[in-house]
């Protein structure tokens, strides 16, 4: 197993009325994928700014374990903030060859590495531009490079598919494995729930404040006793109150007048269920699958 390169322990920090993290530990691990989540106000952002050292916490300690027994200097981290953190008038080029220098490289280093990134991401023909002349995905990508530039031991990225379409939060999710596995470890903070689960080694999820699971996505799932859903389409509107009887249907919900996931608890097998289907409805198609991050996402901070 990798070892531990960040220990958090106990950590508090309270605002005003408002514990913003309560009593949060956890660990990072050398080269590993490790995904902070939870609804707007659960404590992420807070949590990521003591990490930076940006503000302190009340209690609790966070640890760094880089190999020089110190807190950790500008070239340890990267940090992707959810927030644009540009200057929109100053070139693209410059802009990251001047992240890349306060962060101990050397300038020419650092304008060699930025050209390559660019050159990868198709915008070095757009290197002497400057930086508000680029759509928000774009701009978006400068700041990814800017965070990754200088190759930290660890990053943190938040919200790092903003602002992408699809084919370009393909394009990142590889980079981010690229990353894990050229030595960088990252912690990501995304709303994109299908990304995460295919991306993260670990994951916390949080709400106010506090641990509600933590893992790899088979522990959660153990933890919770997350069951699987039955997507069926069917002919038309039914009836479904034979399938709601039955004991392993945890709930049912209509996506249309004659479409219907049905929730299943954990361990029950899908021959009984899919018999009563199959005598009283007309089938049109039928999918069985685990539930998804999201769904057990939207489940632990329902409740």
């Amino acid at each position: 197993m990798n070892h531990t390169i960040l220990s958090v322990n106990s950590v508090e920090k309270q605002f005003a009325r408002v514990k913003a993290v309560d009593k949060l530990s956890f660990d990072l691990r050398e080269r590993e994928i490790f995904a902070l989540l939870g609804p707007n106000g659960a404590g992420k952002t807070t949590m990521v700014r003591m990490l930076l050292n940006i503000i302190k916490p009340d209690s609790g300690t966070i640890q760094f374990h880089l190999g020089n027994g110190q807190q950790p200097k500008a070239s340890d981290l990267g940090y992707l903030p959810e927030e644009r953190g540009l200057y929109q008038d100053i070139p693209v080029l410059k802009t990251l060859t001047y992240f890349g220098v306060i962060r101990g490289m050397e300038r020419k280093q650092a304008e060699h590495k930025a050209i390559q990134w660019l050159e990868r991401l198709d915008l070095k023909d757009r290197m002497h531009e400057k930086i508000q002349s680029l759509s928000k995905g774009n701009q978006q990508k400068i700041q990814f490079i800017a965070s990754v530039l200088h190759e930290p031991q660890i990053t943190i990225l938040d919200e790092p598919f903003s602002g992408f379409d699809p084919v370009n939060q393909e394009l990142f999710s590889g980079i981010i494995r690229e990353l894990c596995s050229n030595g960088t470890t990252v912690l990501l903070s995304a709303h994109q729930m299908q990304l995460v689960e295919r991306v993260a080694d670990r994951l916390l999820l949080m709400n106010n404040g506090k641990e509600v699971l933590s893992g790899t996505l088979e522990e959660i799932r153990r933890t919770t006793g997350a069951g699987n859903k039955v997507t069926v389409q069917l002919d038309n509107d039914e009836d479904l109150s034979k399938i709601q009887e039955h004991p392993s249907v945890q709930k049912i919900d209509t996506v249309n007048n004659s479409k219907y996931v049905i929730y299943i608890s954990d361990g029950a097998g899908y021959s009984e269920l899919l018999k009563i289907l199959g005598t009283h409805y007309n089938v049109q198609s039928i999918h069985t699958e685990q539930l998804s991050l999201h769904d057990i996402y939207v489940k632990a901070v329902g409740n």
